[in-house]
């Protein structure tokens, strides 16, 4: 029967894929499209329907992603599919480069990927991170809700001062000892892989250098913005409000079945020259990711040294590189492509062109502008989203006088910022999602229920902060 319905899915998907292509091009409500253009809409949304009906894998999901913008759009496509437009006016568009698309597969987040594999899979090995999990965890008790309590802040802790992408790699790590040693049938193991993720999204809106929205929206900040400090005062009780409702869901959604985890607290670090290299790699890495403004090596750079590092002292061999979750990869590898098709093509600054925010008031240009910008984050990088509508939120900002009584372009560059950090429906939404799912013990479903709702409670928060504003 699950086959059945998996078919079922897969072709109502692909018959709902093909009347979008069907539809003439000047149909769209959309200016200018082209053909590439919308082709690229057609793969977007058959991409999204196979993300979450998951009719097929969704690591299969991306590589079918990639291969139809490489056949269909790219600069090395099929002949007769881009050599002319669609023969009715509609001029074909620019085409995608070949290299840029498969070179999603080494983008540099792929890289940062590998490297915390890499760290995941020496700490095991030497207990490294049974070790941290003791030490960690030991001021949180055995409590499962209290566990997941102290997962939670530590997590927001570390991704309010690095990449959220590299403290989810470290707690996926610390938590596997548990997943380990607890039944996997217990749903709350799935609140507690669930929490990492939902803390590391959000733990980064605290600070301005947190995720690279914020860190985008301050540099049209520079002259007359908010100070660091303005940041943290509202970024951090929008954080403690976003991680008590994620607490709380969790343990709505995921009651576990036994009160509290089976975690041995006593313990002792391996002693020898193998464990002693994970012990120092693993610190020095951590140690430069929160210090890129001193040394200039950004964290995908540094994501790599422990992989050289454990690949050269045969702590990781041949059969433990095995143990890469590859499907991860590809997983990802697909969202950037769809992201990169979206951007290089034109066709999200048309989507975001589109609505006419001259004409709409103030409050109705903050809802739009950050519902745009929250849909847009759920299906590509944050960073491209925040990249593609700051300016347009900029440009409103300065001209739109209807904004002035709600705290003008300043706030409304804010709340973009923050929009973007609440898009993590989906496993490809961002990269600790992806992790969390790496883990097995979680499913896109899972994603969603709790992604929809801290996302609508995010907004209504942006919202009551837009309403408190013009009564101050």
């Amino acid at each position: 029967m699950s086959d059945r319905i998996a078919l079922s899915k897969l072709v109502i998907t692909l018959i709902i894929t093909g009347i979008i292509l069907l539809i003439p091009t000047h149909s769209f409500p959309i200016e200018g499209l082209t053909v590439v253009q919308h082709r690229i809409i057609a793969i977007f949304i058959m991409a999204a329907l196979l993300w979450v009906l998951e009719p097929v894998p969704v690591f299969a999901t991306s590589l079918l992603i990639i291969t139809l913008l490489l056949i269909s759009v790219s600069d090395k496509g099929l002949h007769f599919l881009i050599s002319h437009g669609d023969g009715v006016g509609h001029p074909l568009g620019a085409l995608l480069s070949y290299k840029m698309l498969l070179g999603s597969f080494s983008s540099p987040i792929i890289i940062l990927f590998l490297g915390g594999f890499s760290l995941a899979i020496a700490a095991s090995k030497y207990e490294l991170d049974a070790n941290l999990a003791r030490v960690l965890l030991r001021p949180f008790g055995k409590k499962i809700h209290f566990v997941m309590l102290g997962l939670m802040l530590i997590t927001a802790m570390f991704s309010m001062f690095m990449s959220n992408t590299a403290t989810t790699v470290m707690m996926m790590a610390i938590i596997g000892p548990l997943i380990a040693a607890n039944s996997a049938q217990d749903p709350g193991l799935k609140a507690l892989i669930l929490a990492i993720p939902i803390a590391a999204n959000t733990g980064g809106i605290g600070t301005p250098i947190g995720t690279p929205p914020n860190a985008i929206a301050m540099q049209y900040l520079q002259n007359g913005g908010i100070s660091f400090a303005q940041w943290m005062s509202f970024g951090i009780p929008f954080v403690a409000v976003q991680l008590m409702i994620g607490w709380l869901l969790l343990r709505k959604l995921y009651p576990a079945q036994t009160p509290e985890l089976k975690i041995d607290l006593e313990g002792k670090f391996q002693q020898g020259v193998k464990p002693w290299i994970v012990y120092i790699t693993f610190a020095a890495t951590i140690l430069l990711w929160l210090t890129t403004a001193w040394h200039g090596m950004n964290t995908y750079v540094v994501a790599i040294i422990p992989l050289a590092v454990f690949s050269l002292t045969g702590i990781i061999t041949k059969q433990e590189l095995k143990q890469i979750n590859w499907d991860v990869l590809w997983l990802v590898a697909g969202g950037i492509a769809m992201g990169l098709a979206l951007d290089k093509s034109g066709l999200a600054v048309k989507l975001a062109h589109a609505i006419r925010f001259d004409e709409l008031d103030g409050p109705v240009i903050i809802i739009v502008m950050t519902l745009v910008c929250y849909l847009m984050a759920n299906f590509m990088s944050n960073t491209a989203t925040a990249n593609l509508l700051m300016p347009i939120a900029a440009a409103i900002g300065s001209s739109a006088d209807s904004l002035l009584p709600f705290g003008g372009q300043t706030s409304l560059l804010v709340f973009v910022a923050l929009s973007a950090s609440l898009g993590m429906i989906l496993p490809v939404s961002t990269p600790p999602n992806a992790l969390a799912y790496s883990s097995g013990l979680i499913e896109t479903r899972d994603l969603m229920k709790t992604g929809i709702i801290l996302g609508g409670s995010g907004l209504f928060l942006i919202y009551l902060a837009m309403a408190v504003s013009k009564l101050i």
